[in-house]
């Protein structure tokens, strides 16, 4: 299990696979199997049960998770970049690893 350093609501691009070059917001992250769902990216379908909450039931098209390893996060500035760490005082800041510039 790896340190991720990627988080919620993150601008992230697929880098490999069926989705490369797209790019969405991530939803949630499984951290224990290195995992990350990735708004509107990797939709696969999948039979619902009628509940309370979701009255129709049916086929509904959901997020499946794709691997941390397939995902960069976007700079504004440069694109696709790996993270760094910057240590200020006593806060930790995430930058851009092209750029510098904090993400």
């Amino acid at each position: 299990m790896n340190r991720c350093k990627l988080k919620r609501n993150d601008q992230v691009r697929v880098v490999t696979g069926r989705e490369k070059g797209k790019q969405g917001k991530i939803l949630s992250i499984d951290r224990k199997n290195d995992r990350v769902y990735v708004e509107g990216l990797n939709m696969v379908k999948k039979a619902m049960r009628r509940t309370r909450e979701n009255q129709k039931g049916g086929i509904v098209e959901v997020e499946a998770p794709l691997a941390i390893s397939n995902v960069m996060i976007v700079c504004r500035k440069c694109g696709p970049t790996r993270v760094g760490y910057q240590i200020k005082g006593q806060s930790k800041a995430r930058i851009c690893r092209k750029c510098g510039e904090q993400l």
